[in-house]
């Protein structure tokens, strides 16, 4: 299937979920976290959940890695450029939503793309070798293609994967991993 198409319908089916089966899932995915292998890196950038689009809630991912006294990275979009400016959470930061409701940090301390050692990858869908689908602009891929070699890229899923995204690009970043409510899939 086609980006297009599986955009529309994975859009579909968050659709259908209660809020209460969005937290019920995105509290198993968190706990599918805590038996990974990754805990022992000190930079994580996480995506702050776009409720109007019934995302993951990440505030029990964020709970993880602040209880295990881990660096949260958030990032800012810029537009202009389809790139994202990353800044460190901390009791001071302030974040405000954008046009497109996406939930962003006004400022802080600014985190080099080098610096990055685990990324929690949105994504709307995903297919069995680990390629991924997001709202189109790029936004990610630009993100993850600037980072280290050895960062691990983590999707996170409330749905199994698709057998095979058919439009890959060459500019297209393969996730490591993606965590579902069942379980962990290595690529």
């Amino acid at each position: 299937m086609d980006k297009k198409s599986l955009r529309q319908k994975a859009k579909a089916e968050r659709q259908k979920l209660t809020q209460e089966k969005i937290e019920d899932k995105s509290l198993a995915i968190a706990n599918q976290l805590l038996r990974m292998d990754i805990w022992d890196k000190l930079y994580y950038h996480l995506f702050l959940t776009i409720e109007e689009q019934k995302e993951i809630n990440t505030e029990y991912i964020l709970q993880i890695l602040a209880g295990k006294d881990k660096e949260i990275v958030i990032s800012k979009c810029e537009f202009a450029t389809l790139g994202m400016t990353h800044f460190l959470l901390t009791d001071n930061t302030k974040i405000k939503k954008n046009s497109y409701n996406v939930p962003e940090p006004v400022d802080g301390l600014e985190v080099p793309d080098a610096k990055i050692d685990v990324v929690f990858v949105p994504l709307l869908a995903y297919d069995k070798q680990g390629n991924r689908v997001g709202y189109g602009k790029g936004f990610y891929d630009n993100f993850l293609s600037k980072c280290k070699p050895e960062t691990i890229k983590i999707g996170l899923s409330f749905f199994p994967p698709e057998e095979k995204i058919d439009d890959v690009s060459d500019n297209d970043v393969k996730l490591d991993f993606c965590v579902t409510p069942d379980g962990v899939i290595c690529f």
